[in-house]
């Protein structure tokens, strides 16, 4: 019986088939989902109601990376949920197997090879490369020094009209109390080389869209970090008379999602010039502020539309009432019963709350057309009628999109390629095909003459 590290053990990983290596497991416990690149055995499993991604590594690496994914958790930064670490893995035969990292899968997440595809927006492309500099910033800000930035690290979720970027793979992590620049830009560094070498392999197999240019997508990552880290932690100079800009700040740095802790203001001797550099915590202010008036959970961009819906909502049915009885109202009066017309079979679509985002922008597309306003009621059931019903379901990844419309080897492991993928004739090695030989004395080393002959007899017979 393996041995389990985890915060809340679930009976159900029990009766799994621990004794067998990731890539062996039968395909009743398994999930066809979309997934990046990975140097590891990677495998989706259904465990009870919830889906697992399951990671083979040694030991030492997946208690570390669970302990770093825990913190970050705690640390509100986006990244998966760990869930644990299975320990003291053995074979029928009693050789030991790799431990295996859990984390739980992130529902309605998608892979970066289902995005980058040809005849993509160059919107979406911008959207993509915010949402990851987004999410390297608020790592640095943590402490966090990543140290294997790339696109398969990463998973995207719907945020609004943006996305959202999710940290996979924390192996190669380090959590400090403060990063240095050097230690900054050498995971900067590390980001731009892996993510050039992603985007090459993505334009060399035809899935780049042509008009993208790798290194175009590398310096625009690059520098718009730059820019963001400036105005997270730059220091700002101006005038006695320019106090307002001490607000404007503030503002700016809330519209990018972050909060503000405090601010340090010194003023020159004489008075006349001030120097200001805010302390940013977190990102999610738009997040935590729907939460603590609705309970609803949501990405950062869709929670800023939610709320806009709800001050507009308050300004014309509940003028002057308190914001948290608005708040209450508009839940149980727009919110969800616009929701709940979801029929059961289309939940899978999108999220609660980026359905009603991409509601909200079909009941104005409605209401300038039919020249009336639309209520979102009405506009729930024709979003549902001519748009959802059309859209492919994202709860458990789009695969159809993600292989190409292909026929997968194996639709658990998409690395394995196509069905009509030309097979790769392995050239013959006997050095490595032979390695392993018993008969040939190991202490007296290789002989490859030896190996040669060894082979063509084994043809000649």
């Amino acid at each position: 019986m393996p041995r389990f590290l985890a915060a809340k053990p679930d009976a159900d990983l029990i009766r799994l088939p621990w004794q067998l290596p990731l890539a062996d497991w039968p395909t009743q416990h398994l999930v066809a989902l979309p997934r990046g690149i990975s140097r590891h055995v990677v495998r989706f499993l259904q465990v009870g109601d919830d889906i697992l991604a399951a990671k083979e590594i040694l030991e030492e690496v997946a208690v570390q990376e669970y302990r770093l994914l825990t913190e970050l958790k705690r640390l509100g930064v986006p990244s998966v949920e760990p869930v644990g670490v299975v320990l003291g893995r053995v074979d029928a035969e009693g050789n030991p197997l790799d431990p295996v990292l859990l984390t739980r899968h992130l529902p309605f997440s998608l892979p970066y090879r289902s995005l980058f595809y040809p005849g993509v927006k160059h919107e979406t492309v911008n959207r993509l490369l915010d949402a990851m500099v987004v999410l390297f910033a608020r790592l640095h800000l943590t402490g966090f020094y990543w140290g294997d930035v790339s696109l398969s690290n990463i998973l995207f979720r719907r945020d609004a009209g943006e996305f959202a970027a999710y940290l996979v793979d924390a192996e190669t992590g380090e959590l400090h109390d403060q990063l240095t620049d050097g230690q900054r830009e050498h995971d900067l560094q590390i980001a731009r080389t892996n993510l050039y070498g992603e985007f090459l392999d993505l334009e060399a197999g035809g899935i780049l869209d042509p008009s993208l240019d790798p290194e175009w997508l590398v310096n625009t990552i690059e520098d718009r970090y730059h820019q963001l880290w400036a105005e997270l932690t730059g220091v700002e100079e101006f005038d006695e008379s320019e106090l307002y800009r001490l607000e404007g700040r503030v503002r700016r740095l809330n519209a990018l999602g972050f909060d503000v802790a405090e601010i340090d203001v010194d003023a020159s001797p004489d008075g006349r010039t001030i120097r200001m550099r805010p302390k940013v915590v977190d990102a999610g202010h738009h997040t935590r502020r729907l939460m603590r008036l609705t309970g609803l959970d949501a990405e950062e961009h869709q929670a800023r539309r939610l709320l806009n819906d709800m001050d507009t909502f308050r300004a014309k049915a509940a003028p002057g009432s308190p914001e948290s009885v608005a708040a209450h109202k508009w839940l149980v009066e727009v919110f969800e019963p616009a929701v709940n017309q979801i029929p059961a079979h289309l939940r899978g679509k999108r999220d609660a709350a980026q359905f009603f985002h991409e509601l909200l922008d079909y009941r104005w597309y409605q209401s300038q057309r039919e020249n009336r306003e639309v209520s979102t009621w009405d506009a729930a059931q024709g979003y549902i009628d001519e748009i959802l019903t059309q859209l492919p379901d994202e709860q458990l990844g789009d695969l159809q999109r993600f292989v190409g419309g292909g026929e997968l080897r194996n639709k658990y492991d998409p690395s394995q390629g196509y069905v009509d993928d030309e097979p790769e004739e392995k050239p013959y090695d006997p050095w490595e095909d032979e390695a392993n030989d018993p008969d040939i004395p190991v202490m007296q080393g290789f002989d490859i003459n030896a190996l040669r002959a060894k082979a063509a007899a084994k043809k000649k017979g």
